[in-house]
């Protein structure tokens, strides 16, 4: 009876704090109300506007290059900071073909957007949540938000809104697929981690799979036939490191099917078009010479198991990588926002959103307007990231200014407006082969090298630029590992 009596107390204990205990509750969650209303079953809830005696809130859409370097820049005793982004991290995007052959494990391409920006994990007012923006509301300056559940069937998206007082559309583009017939369905892109995953596990399956008992000698060619289109930086780069691994790897653990497996980079013009000619007759002759097979030609057509070329030929493959640009995604073609050449969101000289108070757009998705005369930029991680930059020290100096909240920025001066400088292009092709091309246009004059003082420059170069400390401390290990065990060819 004795941890009865006991239970009863403890019950009763219970019951007299439950009115403190809902308190509680609901003064934590009512950041999350709409406009401090009776709940609606109609209204999604969300995060309603910021008082004048809270911190101003910036809504950053996207977790990119220009994305992240914003949040790593903001001040977060100035402002709230809320990030919505299908992916919870930054692609390190110039290594990421590396990771498809093992050469880099795909962590180490992945930064975590709390070590990016701590606040977002820490802060009361600061959040991350793992939706795509579905809308923009710039009248009532509020983003209408679905959550990601991708692939669970047992729960459906949750719809919320957010009302911001800055907000920065970053949220990227997506790959170009020209509207050729079978792309989506055949072809495995490579912007993001799982991406790399897929073309790992499809490369390796094939080799599996060929050296089964049984399988014709036309089939195994066809499964090992690994075929690239496009012939930009990130095409060449991953030919580059998937000969390598050919040569370095399959050669000595798949010695059955070895000569089977070939490579075949389709482009329409010149690989490597913004490079220096002399640069881009470099990089045919390594490709070529590590057995890269180079075809020009556009592509007519996407089937299960081959591709047809415009002059009707067929390319039979086993795996498709599809490397041929960007272009504006659904979201930015859907949003009432005026658009530059080539349909990205338009933006002025300070990268603001001249039609919609409070709003900035930064990256691949935006591109100045005719207006101001100047050309759209390139979907450059570089463009990215400087622009990020610029943006959170005028949004800091904003709100040093008393700028911050909504509709309080319209007299105040930004400044000097954005200027772009070209640091230059850099691209691997294997073998301890690279190109540096430091010059700020094609036709300009500058510093263009190649070969394995290049490749040297190249690995330097990009493990500096990686953003945490943690992070190049994995890419140099997995950079060791592999020069003295090879590659890791384990299909998980």
């Amino acid at each position: 009876m004795f941890w009865c009596r006991n239970f009863i107390k403890i019950s009763t204990a219970t019951k007299a704090k439950s009115p403190i205990t809902t308190n509680l509750i609901l003064t934590s969650l009512s950041h999350f109300s709409t406009a401090n209303q009776p709940p609606v079953a109609a209204q999604p809830s969300g995060l309603g506007p910021t008082k004048a005696d809270e911190k101003p809130r910036v809504v950053v859409l996207g977790s990119g290059w220009a994305g992240s370097r914003l949040m790593k820049g903001l001040d977060p005793k100035l402002y709230d900071i809320v990030c919505v982004s299908p992916r919870n991290h930054m692609v390190f995007t110039p290594l990421l073909a590396s990771t498809c052959v093992g050469t880099l494990e795909f962590r180490s391409v992945a930064e975590p957007i709390s070590r990016i920006q701590p606040s977002i994990s820490s802060a009361p007012g600061s959040y991350f949540f793992l939706a795509n923006c579905t809308a923009v509301n710039t009248e009532s300056h509020e983003v209408h938000c679905e959550t990601v559940t991708e692939g669970d069937q047992t729960s459906e998206a949750w719809k919320f809104k957010i009302s911001y007082d800055k907000l920065v559309i970053a949220s990227g583009a997506q790959a170009s697929t020209f509207g050729i017939h079978g792309v989506k369905e055949h072809a495995v892109f490579l912007r993001e981690v799982h991406h790399a995953q897929a073309i790992r596990r499809k490369l390796l399956l094939n080799l599996m799979l060929s050296d089964v008992p049984g399988v014709s000698e036309e089939e195994k060619r066809r499964l090992l036939h690994c075929v690239v289109v496009g012939g930009g930086p990130t095409g060449v780069e991953f030919s580059g490191e998937l000969s390598d691994f050919i040569r370095s790897d399959v050669h000595q653990r798949y010695t059955h099917v070895k000569d089977y497996i070939h490579v075949t980079l389709i482009e329409a013009n010149d690989i490597l078009s913004s490079f220096d000619d002399r640069l881009r007759h470099y990089a045919i002759k390594q490709l070529t010479k590590s057995g890269v097979r180079l075809v020009r030609g556009t592509v007519k057509d996407v089937r299960p198991e081959n591709v047809i070329l415009s002059d009707g030929s067929e390319v039979p493959y086993g795996l498709l990588v599809w490397s041929t640009g960007v272009g504006p995604s659904p979201f930015v073609n859907s949003i009432r926002l005026p658009k530059s050449p080539g349909g990205r969101i338009g933006i002025d000289e300070w990268l603001r959103v001249p039609t919609a108070q409070d709003v900035f757009s930064i990256g691949d998705c935006s591109g100045f307007l005719e207006s101001t005369g100047k050309p759209v930029l390139p979907a450059l991680a570089q463009v990215a990231e400087r622009q990020g930059k610029y943006l959170a020290d005028q949004l800091n100096k904003i709100g040093k200014e008393g700028g911050g909240h909504a509709n309080r920025a319209k007299a105040l001066d930004f400044g000097d407006p954005f200027e772009y400088k070209h640091l230059g292009s850099m691209a691997t092709v294997g073998r301890f082969k690279a190109l540096v091309d430091l010059r700020q246009s094609k036709e300009a004059k500058g510093v263009s090298l190649a070969g394995f003082f290049s490749w040297f420059i190249w690995r330097s170069a990009y493990l500096t630029r990686v953003v945490s400390w943690r992070n190049r401390f994995y890419v140099v290990i997995n950079w060791l590992t592999t020069s003295v065990f090879g590659r890791d060819i384990s299909r998980l």
